[in-house]
């Protein structure tokens, strides 16, 4: 019969927390590394592949797209099956697409290990909210999302700059190589040690409801539920404007924009979009935080999203800085971005505890359906632009877009609504 935590078996829980949710936070570092490594190996990629823009964009949007279409499916899989199979599961996906990828001999190839990738990693997020939901109290729900996001973007810091030197000493082959490796043993690791919810191993539950399922009601009955709710609908808009700019730009742009433009080294321009990513990363657990302890969402999520918006400014202006304060302004840009994960925690907040996964998924897609179409939309624009008489004249028409996507999002955080903080 399960127990409540107390003395030892208070000590031994918390042990067994942190083992579960160390495991899923691993396997979402590891999917943002895949997500942003093209960015830091785009020279490489066009050249192995003999591709333009237009292409590149496709291959790195390939992942994105995967990724967006399974979100809902993973997230009704997450409220039924639970996240210990399908995160084992992806895992094992992930490892066979990044070896695929590291060993394609075409741009065809290439992009079938791309999409298997994008199916194995796209369960890690869903997973990982679905453990915070079930293994922790509602209250720490936002700060475990930055703890989150800040593990991810370190990912995504690793897979700039310093995959850009490692490179150099090596080849990115081999390091989708060792990425196969690691991603075959944390299915495994997963499988050992990861469990559903803490009655799984003898634990008093900490959030019945949320680690219920979907309550004796068929998926497709609870998931219409959540379609249906209109406050869910929101955080999708705020995430396709928010998300789908920084992480369109992040993951493969930025590096070209600053060697084009600004005639920066590679090293120097991957510099730029490593700290944009960390301060991405230190922004998210600092938003979490705050939005706990303030226990309100929507205020700080209009503050963060519309001050993202007008970071854009100094690129679209083509302000001429010395170097440390492009990196400075880079770092800052990343602090402000987080404002739109505030997003799961609301839709959790307005659909029904055992609902979680299916809630978040949904809102989840919107930065990938963002991606998706921003990154081979950038890369069209782009070879158009190749007729300019300057480089800064190629790429307006795509800052120009990604900046008034990023204005959508903040706009739609006026759409969103929260129930108060003696409902949660």
């Amino acid at each position: 019969m399960p127990h409540h935590p107390s003395g030892v078996d208070d000590a031994r829980f918390l042990r067994t927390r942190r083992i579960v949710f160390g495991i899923v936070l691993l396997s979402f570092l590891l999917s943002f590394f895949h997500r942003t490594a093209p960015a830091a190996i785009a020279a490489e990629l066009t050249h192995a592949f003999a591709i333009n823009a237009a292409t590149l964009g496709t291959l790195a949007a390939t992942y994105f797209s995967v990724y967006m279409l399974l979100q809902i499916p993973v997230g009704v899989l997450a409220d039924t099956a639970g996240p210990r199979r399908i995160l084992a599961g992806g895992s094992l996906i992930a490892g066979a697409g990044s070896l695929a990828f590291a060993l394609a001999p075409t741009w065809g190839i290439a992009a079938a290990g791309r999409t298997l990738v994008g199916v194995g990693v796209s369960v890690a997020f869903i997973a990982i909210l679905k453990v915070s939901a079930v293994w922790f109290p509602p209250n720490r729900f936002a700060t475990l999302n930055g703890i989150t996001m800040f593990a991810g973007n370190m990912g995504a810091v690793i897979a700039g700059a310093p995959l850009a030197w490692l490179v150099t000493q090596t080849s990115w082959r081999g390091v989708f190589v060792a990425l196969a490796a690691l991603s075959f043993a944390l299915g495994i690791a997963t499988w050992i040690w990861l469990r559903d919810r803490p009655q799984d191993l003898g634990f008093a539950p900490v959030n019945p409801h949320a680690g219920a399922g979907v309550m004796g009601v068929h998926w497709s009955r609870a998931l219409a539920q959540v379609l249906r709710n209109p406050a869910t609908w929101p955080g999708f808009f705020v995430n396709f404007g928010i998300g789908g700019s920084y992480l369109a730009f992040a993951g493969l742009w930025a590096v070209p924009y600053l060697v084009d433009v600004h005639g920066m080294t590679r090293v120097a321009a991957a510099q730029h979009a490593s700290l944009l990513l960390l301060g991405v990363a230190f922004g998210s657990v600092a938003i979490g935080v705050l939005s706990d302890r303030l226990g309100s969402r929507r205020g700080l999520m209009r503050a963060c999203t519309l001050l993202y918006s007008l970071s854009w400014l100094p690129w679209l202006m083509h302000a001429v800085w010395p170097l440390p304060a492009t990196l400075a302004w880079s770092f800052g840009m990343g602090l402000l971005t987080p404002g739109f994960t505030l997003s799961w925690a609301v839709a959790k907040e307005v659909n029904r505890p055992e609902h979680s996964g299916m809630a978040t998924s949904v809102v989840n897609l919107g930065i990938f359906l963002g991606v998706g179409i921003l990154q081979p939309l950038l890369g069209m624009l782009l070879d158009r632009g190749r007729v300019a008489t300057t480089a800064t004249q190629a790429w307006d028409p795509a800052l120009w877009l990604l900046a008034g996507t990023a204005a959508f999002g903040a706009a739609a955080t006026w759409l969103v609504r929260e129930r108060d903080a003696g409902r949660r």
